[in-house]
């Protein structure tokens, strides 16, 4: 999420975009380290390397992430799932979904996790399934949780075609994936230290088509969504969807950077293009075939809600009360992570999308099923 509080209640998408990060630079932090934590703090998030902490380099790496075994989704892809939504000490930044296919040419990963650390352990993971080589790398959007992991597939497999939107290829070089970093340091206490950015090397468009031998991915981008430059990958022969956080399984995505009616749009034209009965890969949360649906449900009971709050000019209060009586919205509250700490929040970007959309003399009621959103 982006600039506002960051507490680790926040969901991520999970987390955040582009803020400034207040503190230490990278490297003071690194340097600080051992003062910053210390022997004793550090050994209580990380036990196992309280034996061989003999100096501070040993800080300049974070400690490993445990395993996490894959679950096969279909006949080409697997996933590693990450249980958490937000990055903390304990899942040591753990807190998206890494997809691999297997294919005739090798293997193929879609959004390579949060850290060194984390792509180490999907390096691990995907060697108990197949021997063959890593020789593609795809990531949806550029928040770091989906793409920093690319440092440990260079360092093992070298240089690798490094796929994205070409939106997201240049704030990542540009600002989002130094910030990233740092962010994610912060977080974890440190136990994403080492990690590299490497960023994307290669662009892809929407409608392009990349031949792995059995496997065929098609890019799906339809405007503004979760982020300026969310880009699907739909696997043809597998029909199966990776979407990143365009739509998430149970979770409020973070929409500081996106659009609601620009989300709509897009899973609107991206259920069009796939067919209704694809399976949904949400970078956050289970694949299944109803992601979708939960999410547009979501989204357009907060939207619709919204958008009748500003026309009212009803107070946050009000404009929140009005969206939670809503079904398609109360019937999630429960079973959605961070809901308490965020639903507001949202509902005020909610509201202040429709007022912005007037500003730039647009009318939000032309979009209230949703609209296709570009820069």
């Amino acid at each position: 999420m982006k600039r506002r509080d960051r507490t680790s209640a926040v969901p991520l998408d999970s987390a955040l975009s582009s803020a400034s990060v207040p503190g230490m630079a990278r490297r003071r932090f690194l340097a600080a380290s051992g003062a910053l934590f210390g022997a004793a703090a550090t050994a209580a998030f990380w036990p196992e390397i309280s034996a061989f902490a003999k100096d501070t380099e040993l800080f300049l790496k974070g400690p490993p992430v445990p395993d996490v075994p894959p679950q096969r989704l279909s006949e080409h892809v697997w996933m590693i799932w990450a249980k958490d939504g937000f990055p903390t000490p304990e899942n040591r930044g753990m807190m998206c979904n890494i997809t691999f296919a297997v294919t005739q040419k090798g293997v193929v990963v879609l959004d390579c996790g949060s850290s060194l650390q984390i792509g180490e352990m999907a390096i691990r993971m995907i060697r108990t399934v197949t021997d063959k080589p890593v020789v593609a790398l795809f990531t949806t959007h550029y928040h770091g949780d989906h793409y920093l992991g690319a440092h440990a597939f260079f360092e093992a497999f070298g240089e690798l075609p490094f796929y994205a939107h070409p939106y997201t290829k240049d704030i990542i070089e540009k600002k989002e994936g130094s910030m990233w970093l740092n962010m994610l340091e912060r977080w974890t206490s440190g136990a994403t230290a080492g990690t590299k950015l490497i960023p994307p090397n290669r662009v892809v468009q929407h409608g392009q088509v990349l031949d792995f031998g059995d496997v065929k991915i098609r890019c799906h981008h339809y405007g503004v969504a979760h982020t300026p430059g969310d880009m699907c990958y739909e696997l043809i022969e597998d029909r199966l969807v990776h979407v990143g956080d365009v739509a998430m399984d149970r979770r409020i995505a973070n929409m500081d950077d996106g659009s609601y009616p620009g989300s709509l749009h897009y899973m609107t034209e991206l259920e069009k293009a796939c067919g209704a009965d694809a399976l949904w890969v949400p970078g956050h949360g289970h694949a299944g075939k109803g992601v979708l649906k939960w999410q547009k449900e979501l989204f357009a009971g907060i939207w619709e809600n919204a958008l009748q709050a500003f026309e009212e000019g009803l107070e946050p209060l009000a404009a929140k009360e009005l969206v939670l009586k809503d079904p398609r919205v109360a019937s999630k509250a429960k079973e959605t992570a961070g809901w308490e700490s965020n639903i507001g929040k949202y509902i005020s970007i909610a509201v202040l999308e429709a007022e912005k959309m007037t500003l730039a003399g647009k009318d939000p009621m032309a979009c209230r099923a949703g609209c296709r959103i570009d820069l």
